[in-house]
C-alpha cells in the first residue's frame, strides 16, 4: 500500500508512479491528517511518500502515521520529494518505524522542482520539465528495487545533513511554521480555491475575505494554486514564480 500525503502535487506525482508500476493502490491521506488515524492493512511493504519539511518527513504526516494501526505486512518504505536534499530524514525515518512497529527497509531521495517560495525560489519555467524528468527516472530505480524487495540503500550523511535535519528543523517549527504572514491582496477573487485546498482547513472565507488560524504546516497549497496570484506569505514572496506540479486540483 502506498500513503501519501502532498501540497503542490510533487509527492503525488511520484505516488502516482509507484501505483502505476507497482500495481499497489495509493491513499491520499493529504485530507485525512488532521483527524485520527486509520487502520491500515497491506499484504506488501507499506510504501509512505511525502515532501520533506526542513530536510524530514512533515511533523503533521509522522503525527498522523502514530495514531495509524497497520496490520498484514510489517514492513516499510519511505519515498521523500525534495527540492534539493532530504537532509538527515531516514535517521528520523528509522525512528518512526520503530514507534510503528514497522521495519524499516530504506529511504529513497527524489529531487522535484522547488515549491517552498516562502524561503527559497522555484525553478525557472524552462527548467521545470527537466528536474521532473530526473525526478521520475530516479523513482523508477526506486521501484526496481521495491519489486525485488532490496534495501533502498541510505545515502551517506555529512555534518550538513545533520544539522539541517536536527537543529534547522527544530527552529523551522520554532521559528517558521506560522500563517502570521499569510495574507490575500487585493487581487483575490473569493473563489475559495485555497480553503478547500488546506490539508488542516486552516483557512476560511468569510464574507468574502480570507483569514488564516493557527494550524498551518507551510505546505504552500494555498499560495502555489491560487488562480490569481493573490496570496503572499510577508515580502518573501513578491514577484516570486508559483509552482505546483499540474492543474488536477
Amino acid at each position: 500500500m502506498i500513503i501519501y500525503f502532498s501540497g503542490t502535487g510533487n509527492s503525488r506525482r511520484v505516488a502516482e508512479i509507484l501505483s502505476q508500476e507497482l500495481g499497489e493502490n495509493a491513499l491520499n491521506v493529504t485530507k485525512l491528517i488532521k483527524g485520527k488515524g486509520e487502520e491500515l492493512n497491506s499484504n506488501s511493504p507499506f510504501i509512505f511518500v511525502a515532501p520533506t519539511y526542513a530536510w524530514r518527513l512533515p511533523k503533521v504526516f509522522s503525527k498522523w502515521l502514530e495514531k495509524c494501526t497497520f496490520t498484514g505486512s510489517c514492513k516499510a518504505y519511505f519515498v521523500l520529494t525534495c527540492g534539493d536534499s532530504m537532509g538527515n530524514a531516514q535517521k528520523y525515518n528509522k525512528k518512526l518505524c520503530k514507534k510503528l512497529s514497522l521495519e524499516y527497509l530504506g529511504t529513497a531521495e527524489i529531487v522535484m522542482p522547488e515549491n517552498y517560495i516562502a524561503l527559497f525560489s522555484a525553478p525557472k519555467k524552462e527548467e521545470i520539465p527537466r528536474i521532473i524528468s530526473f525526478g521520475e527516472k530516479k523513482t523508477l530505480k526506486a521501484i526496481e528495487k521495491i519489486k525485488s524487495g532490496e534495501l533502498l540503500q541510505d545515502k551517506k550523511i555529512k555534518l550538513v545533513d545533520r544539522l539541517c535535519s536536527g537543529i534547522v528543523n527544530f527552529l523551522f517549527y520554532t521559528f517558521t511554521v506560522s500563517a502570521r504572514k499569510f495574507k490575500a491582496t487585493e487581487k483575490c477573487i473569493s473563489c475559495g480555491k485555497c480553503a478547500n485546498l488546506c490539508p488542516l482547513d486552516n483557512i476560511k472565507l468569510i464574507d468574502g475575505k480570507l483569514r488564516w488560524g493557527k494550524t498551518c504546516t507551510h505546505c504552500m497549497a494555498c499560495i502555489s494554486y491560487c488562480p490569481t496570484l493573490a496570496i503572499e506569505y510577508g515580502r518573501k514572496t513578491k514577484n516570486k514564480d508559483r509552482y505546483y506540479f499540474d492543474n488536477q486540483k
